[in-house]
């Protein structure tokens, strides 16, 4: 299929034919019709893209801030390959479009093949022939309503969110600033709840539409008489509602709507403007208030309304994202909302760069709202898998990727690539990414669907990079096929997903490997070495600065990432195994009290683990402490012997009378690569035992459960 996309390292714009995006649980696999170019938010994101590297990280510090954060905790030249990864990432453009159901996964069987929806979201709803979306980001589109006017649903809806926002009434007087595509739709919104409203606007051309079709009346914002017109238009009362929607870093539409209204006002901001707000003489004085508009409604920006697919209950949120789409879509099949009027343009897809040069100001013709138009196929753009006969390969190492985000792009393929591995498929859920990983690092298909590789004859070995929530199930499915797997930690989030994989892997000879790097790097090695001959048990004391990580964050929501405890500290829990060659048999655990709903009780945790052999591990996990700390350092006694990690950068060798200090680098990936494919392409046993792999996952959870009961919790062996 076709897509238009940018290279965010490059600007670059280009239309590319990728592989059509998967369909997982809570989606809905769409092949649009039209979708729309919003000018005022993509401009911003191509303009961006196209800014050499400082400009980018003057127009985002937030991220120039990330990025010196990250280099305090893993250096310069891990952070650089990150920021390399996250570049050559190509990005999707659009956020609006409407097409017809071609096969749904939502939970509530609302959607079904042939219906006509209006998708919304970015990295979702973009510009190219299938989408798929999230169930609560899709509405059912009206009979009456074409396909070119559903398409502009997303931005109805952020129209609809500042309006309800700012709650006007029947007869009351609005202002609109800014009368861009999102403020001449806000303008007949509000006209059709039956208030009068007055439109201002920078470009003459705006103003004229408005005046022609959208507002009660308008004007340009350089207008000398501006404030009298205004004073005039309100019988010279001013505005009860000022809502901006225009797009500018300019302070003037803030300072602007305070003039404007009335005493005891409201100004709603929903556009992008500068946020300087004048204390006088308006804001003080009239006792304004101030309103954000967030996006679509309720629901923006949270992952279990929008990915998870948990809906608001309707009495408590009467109108979250989707029912805001909904009653856009209303507003137009009633004729309240006037979009033809608004289309300025029409592209095909093919001519898609014609459209991005007009927003971009390289053809000199006025512009609004444009269209991006797909071509009716016969042919099927979404095929299923053909079904080959299942068998294991035999010879060289053929590897296919299952994911592939920033840590496999920066740790795990270039690892591969330099080992001389064939990399055959490479699959994500977005086709977009798997074709740019593809060409990135020379992978032979890119692919969005996971059956082609279970049923593929040519791969023999399976590396697993998703997201944690599917990491048991891909395992299974892996097994099942007789594939040789490498699947990022955590193995499974629950008692039961890890208890499933057990009972295929019992009945499996290929190799199982979890991504427990850290014994494999240089520092494990120097200290296993340092203490061999050595029988006696070890005291292990392991301190992890993790820094704060928002509750919000998908590695912390129990049913997507498992949270810190499942999905990191079962590296340490590895290691400690490693060093004491033990397996741990008993677990207490302790965690600071909840502080708020934005902290997370178990970021902050102690953890005395006791092992086989009589060690005792001692783990300090902390989301509280300064970022100028270093983020791991490892303790290990025994036998009059003591040795330090400091974060893998010096190791420290304590004997009886002598010491020393080794610098060291990189956390094991390398190696731990290099060990997983010896083995495969050697018929050696895997170089880390099922058994180890299954009693770190499992003392996570006893770990959790530790926290609920307030008491020691013992391991169950297998």
């Amino acid at each position: 299929m076709k897509q238009i996309i940018q290279n965010f390292k490059t600007g670059d714009l280009s239309i590319k034919e990728v592989p059509a995006p998967a369909l997982s649980g809570g989606m809905v696999l769409v092949e649009n019709r039209f979708s729309l170019i919003s000018s005022g938010t993509e401009i911003g994101t191509v303009k961006v893209g196209k800014a050499n590297l400082l400009n980018k990280a003057r127009q985002r510090p937030d991220l120039v801030a990330q990025v010196i954060q990250n280099i305090k905790k893993e250096g310069i030249k891990a952070t650089y390959n990150k920021v390399r990864s996250k570049l050559d990432t190509p990005k999707a453009l659009g956020y609006s479009s409407a097409g017809t159901v071609i096969a749904s996964l939502d939970s509530n069987n609302m959607f079904k093949p042939g219906d006509r929806v209006a998708c919304a979201g970015q990295d979702y709803a973009s510009h190219a022939e299938v989408v798929a979306v999230p169930q609560n980001l899709i509405a059912r589109v009206p009979e009456n309503v074409s396909d070119e006017e559903a398409a502009f649903t997303t931005l109805g809806a952020i129209a609809l969110q500042g309006i309800r926002q700012a709650g006007p009434k029947l007869g009351e007087y609005v202002c609109v600033i800014g009368l861009g595509l999102l403020g001449q739709i806000t303008c007949q919104l509000l006209r059709a709840s039956g208030c009068h409203v007055y439109g201002i606007d920078l470009n003459d051309q705006l103003v004229e539409l408005a005046v022609q079709h959208t507002s009660d009346d308008a004007s340009t914002r350089s207008n000398p008489d501006l404030i009298k017109i205004c004073n005039h238009f309100t019988n010279n009362q001013g505005f009860d509602k000022v809502i901006i929607t225009a797009s500018t870093s300019s302070n003037d539409p803030i300072s602007l709507a305070a003039e404007l209204a009335i005493k005891k006002g409201c100004v709603v901001v929903v556009g992008a403007v500068g946020m300087d707000i004048p204390r006088d003489p308006h804001f003080f004085s009239k006792e304004l208030d101030l309103r954000m508009s967030c996006s679509y409604g309720p629901g923006r920006y949270d992952p279990a309304y929008e990915e998870a697919g948990n809906d608001y209950p309707l009495a408590y949120v009467r109108w979250t994202e989707q029912r805001n789409m909904q009653a856009f879509l209303q507003a137009v099949s009633k004729k309240q909302v006037n979009l033809k009027s608004l289309i300025t343009h029409r592209f095909k897809i093919a001519e898609a760069g014609e459209a991005y040069d007009l927003i971009l100001g390289k053809r000199n013709e006025f512009h609004l709202g444009i269209l991006i138009k797909y071509p009716e196929r016969k042919e099927k753009l979404v095929e299923v898998p053909e079904n080959k006969s299942l068998q294991r390969v035999e010879g060289p190492v053929n590897v296919a990727f299952i994911g592939a985000g920033s840590f496999a792009q920066s740790y795990l393929i270039p690892h591969l690539k330099k080992e001389g591995i064939y990399l055959n498929y490479i699959a994500t859920s977005k086709g977009i990414t798997s074709e740019n990983v593809r060409a990135k690092f020379g992978f032979k298909r890119a692919i969005t669907d996971t059956e082609t590789i279970w049923n593929s004859n040519e791969v023999n070995t399976v590396f697993i990079a998703t997201r944690h929530d599917s990491h048991a199930r891909f395992v299974i499915e892996g097994l099942h096929a007789g594939k040789n797997i490498f699947v990022e930690k955590p193995l499974a989030l629950n008692p039961e997903e890890l208890n499933e994989i057990t009972n295929v892997k019992r009945t499996n000879e290929t190799i199982l490997v979890t991504g427990f790097n850290r014994r494999f790097s240089h520092a494990a090695g120097l200290v296993q070495d340092f203490y061999r001959g050595l029988n006696e048990p070890k005291l292990m004391n392991f301190r992890i600065n993790a820094g704060d990580l928002p509750p919000d964050h998908w590695t912390q929501q129990e049913n997507t990432g498992g949270g810190r405890i499942v999905g990191e500290i079962c590296h340490f829990i590895d290691l400690m195994q490693f060093f004491s060659k033990a397996e741990p048999v008993r677990v207490y655990a302790e965690s600071l009290p909840g502080t708020s709903k934005m902290k997370k009780n178990d970021d902050n945790i102690s953890i005395l683990i006791r092992f086989s052999d009589g060690s005792v591990g001692n783990i300090v996990y902390a989301s509280n402490g300064s970022g100028e700390l270093p983020k791991e350092y490892f303790e290990i006694y025994s036998g009059g012997k003591t040795a330090i990690i400091d974060d893998f950068k010096t190791v420290r060798l304590f004997s009886v009378s002598t010491s020393k200090s080794i610098k060291t680098s990189g956390k094991g990936h390398k190696e731990e690569i290099q060990s997983f494919i010896n083995a495969i392409k050697n018929g050696e046993p895997s170089p880390l035992s099922f058994r180890s792999i299954y009693l770190t996952t499992q003392a996570t959870f006893k770990i959790k459960d530790s926290l609920a009961t307030g008491l020691p919790q013992s391991m169950d062996i297998v």
